[in-house]
């Protein structure tokens, strides 16, 4: 009985969490997947599956009012966003499993169309990333706002470790399946499409370690990539890197 009282509780407190979470743009749900908290902002209602773009990272601050801009294009257009907290994963296997449970729920149970556009602004890159290569047929396209994509480079392999449950030193012998520059042959064979916009001046997540290397090896795989760089911008909340255009564009081109 103890057992079973102090499961209702927990399960009360994290339903309390989840109804806790502030979006920029009234009108979207806040819910559990998998014991995360997760959102949905849906557009008005068109027949059949519901395209939508994935956003991560999704924390506690964020998506923030920064991303309303983008935001409201998407939804004028009938794409959804959504997105799923799985704390600072770092693209790990167990925030991978999340993702899965929430892409399942999203198609099964909300509507949405099996192909998401995936859109990461810093970190969130690991997260997507390396489940988009894991499930390529479940991708339309990426977008990345100065992403991470390379494990080395950030947060280095001694803070990743932890969210993978093993060494740093066994984390390095395992880059090829978790580090997502090492891993895009099955998104350029699925003729995936990706823009990135990242500045020549970022010290956090370096332009040549991430965007770039990425550029470089889809390319050499025979994907389509068109990287944005911006001179003399940074890791920074400059309104250019959330009132993109070119990025609005791109991804609403490739929505369905």
């Amino acid at each position: 009985m103890k057992n079973l009282l102090l499961g209702i509780f927990a399960f009360l407190i994290s339903l309390g969490n989840a109804a806790e979470k502030n979006l920029p743009i009234k009108g979207g749900e806040v819910f559990e997947v998998d014991g995360r908290t997760a959102f949905l902002i849906l557009p008005k209602k068109k027949a059949g599956p519901t395209p939508w773009v994935w956003y991560a990272p999704t924390l506690p601050r964020l998506p923030g009012n920064e991303e309303v801009w983008m935001f409201e294009q998407f939804l004028a257009k009938g794409i959804a966003i959504a997105g799923i907290d799985v704390g600072e994963s770092f693209g790990s296997p167990d925030g991978r499993a999340h993702y899965s449970k929430f892409h399942q729920h999203l198609v099964e149970k909300r509507g949405m169309a099996k192909k998401a556009c995936l859109m990461a602004r810093s970190r969130g890159g690991l997260m997507l990333y390396n489940w988009a290569v894991e499930h390529p047929e479940s991708v339309a396209c990426i977008v990345g706002v100065y992403p991470v994509g390379n494990l080395t480079s950030y947060p280095g392999l001694p803070r990743a470790a932890g969210a993978y449950k093993i060494s740093a030193e066994q984390l390095g012998a395992k880059l090829k399946v978790h580090n997502p520059v090492e891993r895009l042959a099955p998104l350029a064979k699925a003729k995936v499409p990706i823009f990135h916009i990242h500045g020549d001046r970022d010290k956090v997540v370096p332009l040549e370690a991430n965007s770039g290397l990425i550029k470089e090896r889809y390319e050499a795989l025979g994907g389509k990539m068109t990287l944005k760089v911006v001179p003399g911008k940074g890791h920074d909340m400059w309104s250019g890197w959330f009132q993109s255009q070119t990025l609005v564009d791109f991804l609403i081109a490739n929505a369905r």
